[in-house]
């Protein structure tokens, strides 16, 4: 843990785990406050489990998330009343440690603390608290005027998306002056968790230090942004520092939405219930499966969009294949409940797919939305819609049970200036710029564009991004077009893949031809392309630029 003391009383640090909660007890903490909204990152623990871990030992524990970029005067009167209320000392975090420390800062400065002192006392803790002082003394709107980094090119998210576009553009232009902001350590390849889920990956293959992979030349601003002025050129971090730029580039991935069932948060990681969605998940979804011997299995799969929409069911295949080759199969129900209404979205691959759902003897149940959960129970709740559009409560009891949540984009994305109704990113699906401002673009998984949230679709969106916002510097010629390429391998056995690529309105789009890999059917290729090459290719190519079989059609 980086736990820093900010006076007597209170002390802040990024994201803790559950297993750090009996260390902080024995340091002298009485109580934890969080500052974290559930679900802004892939490894991170809900609040409940922290809340339970708290409990057990016999510290208070106190909710309260703060969305970046919504840091209200109100906010930090309502954290000091918290740290007054409750027994001290206080541990605050967040993702970084920043926000918590906002809005100390903050409601000290309503307190008419000097802001000389505010400064150091984050200063000593490690946090720049500059910007917040700015805004004090600026009647709590943070000035834009005086930024506190300033880029050619910034770009949001150091996930694949980021690193891919920052790489594809140095291999154009090497002399450009680029910065990606992210907060995050590490950087995660997640396609892999579902083979880490399928026993065939071990976890710790799918996670590299960020810094290892930002590209040389390239400014790492560690920071969280909290919202976007776009008629200012400028982005506003945590601490309310200032990033200004010329153009803009915005992929920070999405949300996984835990809290939106109810329960899940609280029995995540026990009692059966699994999900190869996040990092520390996924070896407990190959442990469920490989000690089942009998008994229900139910893997979900919520409402569209959603990040790899293959990810659900190739749990279900993978542990299913586990059950058909160790005999128990015949001792286990499998159950498919699908918010939607088909199996795969591309009808071509579905006749594939469709023979080893009766291989495994699996229950297709469409229209099953997954609302509510009780691990202890063994029990979930499905909000079921008929043909006539009827709804419905079910019950359905479980041994295990493999969730996959509700997916949004990033709350500061979905209250910005950026985001359409839905609140994604708004772009133009062939160029990927912003449909309003003509400077942004945007690629990956948080923009509205009608393709599939994959890698794959990153791969070659980045070289689509990288050459038009070259192109609009006027150090390229020519817009390149994105098709809506997306993959998606689907693990049916261990040893077979059904290899999915297709574009726009499900135009497919084989990167092979059909006498060496046929992606309808499932094959040996495609299992050893996605066991044994494509890591090497998203590590080694992906993120450096190396755009094989990833160039842009460029027109003009």
């Amino acid at each position: 843990m980086d736990i820093r003391k900010i006076n007597r009383g209170l002390s802040v640090s990024p994201q803790i785990a559950p297993a750090d909660v009996a260390e902080l007890k024995m340091a002298g903490f009485r109580s934890i406050i969080c500052n974290r909204p559930d679900g802004e990152g892939n490894d991170q623990p809900t609040f409940a489990e922290i809340e339970e871990a708290a409990r057990t030992a016999g510290l208070e524990a106190h909710y309260m998330p703060i969305i970046p970029g919504r840091v209200a005067d109100e906010d930090a009167g309502r954290f000091d009343a918290a740290i007054s209320d409750l027994p001290g000392p206080v541990l605050a975090y967040c993702r970084t440690g920043t926000r918590s420390t906002t809005l100390w800062a903050l409601a000290e400065g309503a307190r008419g603390t000097p802001l000389p002192t505010i400064l150091a006392a984050t200063k000593a803790a490690g946090y720049d608290m500059s910007g917040v002082v700015r805004r004090i003394a600026n009647g709590g709107k943070t000035p834009t005027d005086v930024a506190d980094f300033s880029h050619d090119i910034v770009i949001i998210g150091g996930g694949s998306a980021g690193v891919s576009v920052a790489a594809s553009l140095l291999a154009r232009v090497s002399d450009l002056d680029i910065a990606i902001i992210d907060p995050q350590d590490v950087h995660y390849y997640q396609p892999g968790w579902t083979m880490v889920g399928g026993g065939i990956f071990e976890p710790e293959v799918t996670a590299r230090t960020m810094g290892s992979l930002i590209p040389r030349g390239v400014s790492w601003i560690k920071a969280a942004v909290s919202a976007f002025e776009p008629a200012n050129n400028a982005v506003i971090l945590d601490g309310c520092r200032v990033v200004r730029y010329n153009r803009l580039i915005v992929a920070p991935g999405l949300k996984l939405d835990w809290d939106a069932i109810e329960g899940l948060p609280e029995t995540l990681g026990r009692n059966g219930v699994t999900s190869n969605y996040r990092y520390d998940l996924a070896p407990y979804t190959w442990k469920l499966v490989k000690g089942m011997k009998s008994g229900k299995a139910i893997f979900t799969q919520p409402p569209m969009p959603i990040k790899c929409a293959g990810a659900p069911q190739k749990a279900l295949y993978l542990s299913g294949d586990h059950w058909f080759k160790s005999g128990d199969l015949a001792n286990i129900e499998i159950e498919f409940c699908n918010a939607g209404g088909v199996l795969f979205g591309v009808k071509d691959y579905v006749p594939a797919l469709q023979e080893y759902i009766a291989r495994y003897n699996a229950q297709l149940s469409f229209m099953h939305n997954l609302v509510r959960i009780d691990g202890p129970a063994r029990k979930a709740w499905f909000s079921v819609t008929d043909a006539g559009g009827n709804k419905e409560i079910v019950e359905k009891s479980f041994d295990m049970i493999h969730v996959v949540p509700p997916q949004t984009a990033p709350d500061f994305i979905r209250v910005s200036p950026l985001a359409d109704a839905a609140g994604w990113v708004d772009v133009d699906q062939t160029t990927l710029r912003h449909k309003t401002f003509e400077n942004i673009w945007s690629l990956g998984d948080v923009m509205n564009a009608p393709n599939a949230k994959t890698a794959a679709a990153a791969r070659k969106q980045a070289p689509v991004v990288a050459n038009n916002v070259l192109a609009d510097i006027g150090r390229v010629k020519g817009i390149a077009h994105y098709d809506g390429y997306g993959s998606c391998p689907l693990t049916v056995e261990r040893g077979k893949i059904v290899l999915a690529e297709f574009g726009y309105g499900g135009k497919l789009l084989p990167s092979f031809p059909g006498f060496l890999v046929d992606g309808t059917r499932p094959s040996r290729i495609s299992w050893l392309l996605k066991e044994r090459i494509l890591p090497p290719i998203y590590w080694k190519a992906m993120l450096k630029g190396k755009e094989w079989m990833a160039r842009p059609e460029v027109v003009g």
